[in-house]
Order: C-alpha cells, then sequence, then structure tokens
C-alpha cells in the first residue's frame, strides 16, 4: 500500500551505495497516537520529524524499508525552479499563486538544509548553481518568456547566460542556490531523529483499511490496529480516494542512468533542458577520484510503452551528444512520477474523507522539495496554525486553469480501458520468455500470465483492483502497470504501487484456448 520495493533486476545508484535501514513489525495494538503516518519515503518522515518537534506523538507505518519506493527512486535534485515553468504557472494560476508556489519551494530548499545543519546529517549536501539550458527540439523563446515572468513577479534570483559551466555553448537560465544530497543518508538521519523523540517506525506493515472519526483506526494485514487523531496518507499516489484526486493527475514513468566519471569531468551542478521530456543531470561525489554522473528523462505515462533497453540507450545516446561523454552506466533504473494537469501537487486533507486524514500526492519530478513542504504544510494544518500554501495545493481544488489538460489526461486514461476487448500480447503461454510475463485472452478473459526463472506459470487477473482497467507487463521492472491510474503490482500479482491497495486476483489454472 505505501513505500515499497520494486521486484525488477534495476537498481538505482542510491540503493547500491547506501543501506535502506529497516524496523520492526507492529507487535501489538496501538491504542492511541495523534498521527499515524502511512509512509517512509521523504515525505513521511519529514512530516513525522516536524510533528515530533512540535511535541506530538507520531508513528510510522511503511510496507517496506524506509525510502524503499519512489524516495529511493529518484535523483534528488533539490531545486525551487518548478517543472512545470513559471510561466505556465503563471498562467493557469495567476500572479499572485505564482509567487506562492515559489515562495513554498524555496522554503522546502531552506528547510532540507536547516535540518541537515540541526541534526548534523552528513549527506553529502551542498548548495551549487542550476541551469535550465535550452533542449535540441525547443523554442527559443521559451528561456526569455520563462525569465520574463521570473523577473516580473520576483520569484528568485536567474541571469541569461550562453555557455553552460562544462563547455557547451547553448542559451541556458542560471539559478543560484540550488542543492543535491545523497537521500538515503539523508533520511537514515530523519529516522536517527525521530526514534530519539520518541517516534516510532514499523517495517512490512501493509494498511489494509483506514477508518476515520473522530479517531481514526488503520488496520494492517498482520492484524494489528493503530488508532490516531489524525492520519497522513505519504504514499505517492493516496490509496483513500479511489477517483477524485486521480481525474487530476496521471502517472509517468521515468528512466535514469548512473555511470562513474572522474572527479572534474564535469562541473557539479544541477542541469535540465526544456525538451518534451526534459533531461536532467547532476554529479554526486563518491571519492576522492570519482564521481557518479546521474541522468535521466525518456518519460512515458505509466502502462503505455514497454521499451525500457531502447529508452536507456537513448539516455546514453544523448549524454554523448550533449555532454560530449561516452560513459559505461553501471546503474539504471525508472521510477515512477505523478503530474497534476495544473503543474502543483495536492498537499491537505483528504477530500473522500473526513477532517482528520490528510494526503500528499503529485510531486509532478520535484519530490525533494515537494515531500518537504508537504511536510510542513501538513504539520501546520495538523497542529492547527494557518499556512498561506493551504488553498494553493489544496486537494479538492478544481483545475479551471487547466481544463484542456485536464480533459487531455482523462481521454487517455478512458482509453485504457478499451484494452480489456483487445488482443493478447503474444501467440500464447508457451511464447512466453522464463522470467517475462504477458497478457494472454484465455477462454475470451484477459489473464495476466508470469513465467518464474523455472518455466512455472503464475495466472492473474489482468484486472486492476483500483477501477478495473486491464495492466500492462513492464519489462524494465518486472511488474504489472495499470494504465489507467498508475497502480503497479510485482509478477505474483503483490500491489507495489497505488492507488490500488489490493493484490491482483489469482486465476484458476484453466486449459488454454484458441489465443484471440
Amino acid at each position: 500500500m505505501d513505500d515499497t520495493g520494486h521486484s525488477g533486476k534495476t537498481k538505482s545508484y542510491w540503493m547500491a551505495s547506501e543501506t535502506v535501514r529497516m524496523f520492526p513489525q507492529i507487535t501489538r495494538d496501538i491504542n492511541l497516537v495523534d498521527v499515524c503516518v502511512v509512509g517512509a519515503g521523504i515525505t513521511g518522515l519529514t512530516t513525522a520529524f516536524l510533528l515530533l518537534r512540535e511535541g506530538k506523538s507520531v508513528v510510522v507505518i511503511d510496507d517496506g524499508p524506509i525510502a524503499g519506493g519512489e524516495t529511493e527512486r529518484t535523483t534528488a535534485h533539490i531545486t525551487n525552479v518548478i517543472d512545470d515553468r513559471f510561466c505556465e504557472i503563471e498562467r493557469i494560476h495567476g500572479a499572485f499563486n505564482t509567487k506562492l508556489a515559489a515562495h513554498s519551494q524555496t522554503a522546502a530548499v531552506n528547510q532540507i538544509e536547516k535540518i541537515v545543519n540541526e541534526l548534523q546529517i552528513d549527506c553529502d549536501y551542498e548548495r551549487l548553481d542550476g541551469y535550465l539550458f535550452l533542449g535540441e527540439k525547443s523554442d527559443k523563446g521559451l528561456l526569455e518568456k520563462e525569465l520574463n515572468t521570473i523577473n516580473k513577479l520576483q520569484l528568485l534570483d536567474a541571469e541569461l547566460v550562453h555557455q553552460l559551466p562544462f563547455g557547451l555553448e547553448v542559451e541556458a537560465l542560471r539559478f543560484p542556490r540550488q542543492a543535491q544530497f545523497h537521500v538515503l543518508k539523508y533520511l537514515n538521519g530523519l529516522c536517527d531523529a525521530i526514534e530519539s523523540m520518541g517516534g516510532s517506525i514499523f517495517s512490512y506493515e501493509h494498511v489494509e483499511s483506514i477508518n476515520d472519526g473522530d479517531v481514526v483506526t488503520i488496520a494492517t494485514r498482520n492484524g494489528k490496529t493503530v488508532n490516531a487523531k489524525f492520519v497522513v496518507i505519504a504514499t505517492n499516489s493516496p490509496v483513500t480516494d479511489r477517483v477524485r484526486v486521480h481525474t487530476k493527475q496521471a502517472a509517468y514513468r521515468t528512466y535514469a542512468v548512473g555511470a562513474p566519471i572522474a572527479k572534474g569531468t564535469l562541473a557539479p551542478a544541477l542541469y535540465w533542458d526544456t525538451d518534451e521530456p526534459y533531461h536532467y543531470v547532476r554529479i554526486s561525489p563518491v571519492s576522492d577520484e570519482l564521481d557518479m554522473l546521474i541522468v535521466g528523462g525518456e518519460d512515458h505515462r505509466t502502462g503505455e510503452a514497454n521499451d525500457a533497453e531502447e529508452r536507456f540507450k537513448n539516455l546514453e545516446e544523448w549524454i554523448e551528444r550533449r555532454l560530449s561523454l561516452k560513459v559505461d552506466c553501471e546503474f539504471r533504473w525508472s521510477g515512477q512520477v505523478y503530474e497534476p494537469v495544473d503543474g502543483l501537487g495536492f498537499i491537505g486533507r483528504d477530500p473522500a474523507h473526513g477532517e482528520n486524514v490528510f494526503i500528499s500526492t503529485g510531486d509532478s519530478g520535484m519530490g525533494m522539495t515537494h515531500g518537504t513542504l508537504s511536510g510542513m504544510l501538513l504539520t501546520d494544518l495538523i497542529c492547527g496554525r494557518e499556512n498561506p500554501w493551504k488553498d494553493l495545493y489544496d486537494p479538492s481544488r478544481k483545475p479551471l486553469g487547466a481544463a484542456v489538460e485536464f480533459m487531455k489526461e482523462n481521454v487517455n486514461t478512458v482509453l485504457q480501458y478499451g484494452r480489456k476487448l483487445g488482443k493478447s500480447d503474444t501467440a500464447g503461454i508457451d511464447k512466453i520468455p522464463a522470467g517475462e510475463g504477458a497478457v494472454i485472452r484465455i477462454n475470451g478473459k484477459q489473464v495476466a500470465v508470469y513465467k518464474d526463472k523455472d518455466g512455472n506459470t503464475h495466472k492473474l487477473s489482468a484486472t486492476c483492483p483500483h477501477l478495473g482497467a486491464t495492466v500492462c507487463w513492464n519489462k524494465c521492472e518486472k511488474s504489472w502497470d495499470c494504465p489507467a491510474h498508475g497502480s503497479r503490482f510485482d509478477a505474483e500479482g503483490h500491489v507495489v504501487n497505488g492507488p490500488a491497495n489490493g493484490n491482483l486476483d489469482t486465476e484458476r489454472d484453466e486449459p488454454e484456448t484458441r489465443i484471440a
């Protein structure tokens, strides 16, 4: 239900370079705490830490180890520059709200630095410049339009430059005082602080149900319950809301590679371009001799492509073409981001529940700052304080300024339900290679068939338990992905990502008839 590990063979640089911490399971019912946080990624742990500082009693529950979901899949850029462009945010939300959005992102960057310094977390944190540079297929007027919006609204410091620090001659906007860190080291430091302040963290506790009221009851699959005055659902995609939020955002897969390079080969900075989908680059320190080049991009809607090898190859070719580097990518991985139709995330009270259940979702690829500002905003709401960002990120808001984007994404979602009438992915079960899966039409029904490394077949319902769309096989992550709202399941059908909160049903082993 919450941030879980992935079943694929890909591995991010963070997963390989730092121990992912695990905590015990709940051994007895927890009678009453102030706040139960579901999900131990950057959003959940930041929220828990800030609430503990306010004197609240806090329990954190996760379906796996800490940061075991999308947080360990990040490229960990820390920036106050909104991915969807300030000029676009102004078009949709107006000048005043654009200023609020910029302020919230800047406050999140500063909050991360404050936490690092206060807790003395050794996580390779540093301030550095960020560069938004013109993509190969982009309109040359885009950067000028963005700079005009930034200067007109006095959002943050920026200047136009014509060359990047590593020598590429291209127009770019330079943004000082961006940041980077090692995300797992940072979260391990937060865990230490949470425990020292009296908070509790539990791993491998799948939340089966949340019943709200004056006291919220959280029931886990292991048969234990937690009673809390408030609940924060920090699971990337909320599982408590079946429809309302999910019509206002779409799930995308994004790809990343990591390659060791000699120290000083590329000037440390954050780099990202204006192409669609865009590419993003950073350099993480490894040793006195080595840096890790981390490059991401090649996004597509979840479930709408199964060509990861081609996308990784495209990233490597882009590195050679734009960075003038021929590298050996030791790490390859993908992650999932949720793109809100109006460019801003959803943080606040869950519109599907009462006053005591809160959600955070729609980070739009800005998980480090979005997760941090979520903790700040949710702490204020739970403590009964006013916060200037409350209405801006309200999950109940209507995306009136993004009507075209809303219609486009939802028409796309509706079209995914047509796959129920489609043909099989392959000519038959015997054609599925070991270690792979495919959706097969068996006796008129779509069945998700996985063939393990020993050749044994596992037959599952291909119907997503969230809202009934047909899942697709993800060869990169060895998972079943739902193209409608982004739910994901491992090869044997266990839920990995919401909004689904249950597993794929097991199918009876019926004889295979003619494939459609």
